[in-house]
């Protein structure tokens, strides 16, 4: 109990601030989630989902126990480009966990889509989703129950029913502070029936600071709803992330959700997605970039629960130097799933004989009539590829980044938005070429 009596004893001290910052949505939730956290505390990698991430190592540092809120204000536009070349946004910078308006710069969205936080919608009845109460952490995770009990601010991303949003909404989490930080974010995305959007997420550190971040994420998808939802992240190696993504998919709609780390410290985002309604799709994808002492674990279940659901999973990893790469997914078919259509790939290149990836895809079946697939591979570089390059006058180490640049872009391709798509194909070149390993903001990834 030593490991969480820290995060207890600021949840007590602290109480009547956190609610007095917060709204009657988070609050309701936080007796239950402290009870939940303090019966299950931190997971061992003997649970099975955590197998693969020291999670309480992470958490034990003394982060200060600070509310970010009251740190001093920045001006975060002033500190971060974030623009991509031809891609036209509304842009959103959060820093620590507070959405800064001053900041923003003009952008006008579509009669029918709210960005803003809960805090600042508190009193727009009209919107269920402002009040309606988060109830994710019943999960019996014990990081999303950590999350909801100290949480002050959600931000609310709301697509009313028809609605397509044009622009593509990008929101910038920005971490800043002058001593060590830990922060918890949440995020709700409601797409009612029809509704479209497309999302680009943007992880920072704007200091060279140890930080710990918890996000979590509820994304409802309505019936007919698409939804496109990108992760980056670009932080250091002081960083230790931790996200959780539950999303409900209704009949009919689509979600595709892709995480892609190229900077990091330590990382590790859990992906629950439920098929709900008949015929609704999901793609998830993945891409990380580690070397030195990087860590990132991808951990997913897809659980097709209505028939005629299908659902498509592509996670990749190029490791180096001593880093640590980790996949679990778990494909999850009901008894009442049939036609359920599922492919889940897994495939991993090891540089060096120091790094390490562990893969486990799953499939779980109780239904008939399913075509469902799974795969996972782990090797090097293909050595009569390097052996072609060279013959045609490549040098060895050109080719090593060809062949790794090559490696990552099937996960790119599948990217449908393309002014994105070309900036990440950028970015992983200089990821490559080493450009991006001490990235401390977004400045040189802007730089032509």
């Amino acid at each position: 109990m030593k490991d969480i009596s820290q995060y207890l004893e600021l949840f007590r001290t602290e109480r009547d601030l956190i609610d007095a910052h917060s709204v009657p949505a988070l609050n309701a939730l936080r007796d239950e989630a402290a009870a939940a956290f303090e019966r299950m505390g931190f997971p061992s990698k003997k649970v099975e989902r955590y197998r693969y991430t020291d999670v309480a190592t992470a958490f034990a540092p003394n982060y200060g126990l600070n509310l970010s809120r009251l740190h001093i204000p920045v001006n975060p536009y002033e500190a971060f480009r974030c623009d991509i070349p031809n891609l036209s946004t509304s842009v959103y910078f959060v820093v620590n966990d507070s959405l800064y308006k001053d900041a923003l710069p003009k952008a006008t969205l579509p009669k029918g889509v709210i960005v803003d936080s809960l805090n600042a919608l508190s009193m727009l009845d009209e919107v269920q989703a402002v009040h309606s109460p988060f109830s994710i952490f019943h999960s019996e995770d014990s990081l999303t129950a950590l999350n909801s009990m100290l949480a002050q601010d959600a931000l609310l991303i709301y697509i009313r029913a028809g609605v397509r949003a044009e622009r593509p909404i990008q929101v910038v989490n920005i971490l800043r502070s002058a001593v060590p930080l830990m922060v918890n974010r949440k995020v709700r995305i409601v797409a009612e029936a029809g509704a479209e959007v497309r999302l680009l997420f943007c992880d920072h550190a704007a200091d060279d600071q140890d930080f710990l971040a918890t996000q979590v994420m509820e994304v409802s998808v309505g019936e007919g709803a698409h939804v496109e939802l990108y992760e980056l992240e670009e932080t250091h190696a002081r960083c230790h992330r931790f996200a959780n993504l539950y999303a409900d998919v209704a009949a009919g709609g689509h979600l595709t959700h892709a995480t892609l780390t190229l900077t990091n410290g330590l990382t590790r985002n859990q992906t629950d997605v439920c098929l709900s309604g008949k015929e609704a799709s999901v793609n998830l994808l993945g891409c990380a970039i580690t070397d030195g002492q990087q860590h990132v674990d991808n951990n997913t279940l897809i659980d097709h629960r209505a028939p005629g659901c299908t659902s498509r999973e592509l996670y990749k990893y190029v490791v180096d130097e001593q880093s640590e790469g980790a996949f679990a997914g778990r494909i999850l078919v009901r008894e009442q799933a049939g036609q359920t259509e599922s492919q889940e790939t897994n495939a991993n290149l090891v540089c060096t004989p120091e790094a390490r990836i562990w893969t486990q895809p799953m499939l779980e079946i109780y239904a008939d009539d399913v075509q469902c697939s799974h795969g996972s591979t782990v090797g090097q570089l293909n050595d009569e590829a390097l052996f072609y390059m060279r013959q045609r006058g490549i040098s060895e180490s050109e080719a090593r980044l060809l062949l790794k640049q090559a490696f990552a872009s099937e996960v790119l391709n599948h990217i449908t938005l393309e002014p994105l798509r070309d900036r990440l194909h950028y970015l992983i070149d200089k990821r490559f070429r080493g450009e991006l390993n001490h990235c401390r903001t977004c400045r040189l990834c802007n730089k032509s």
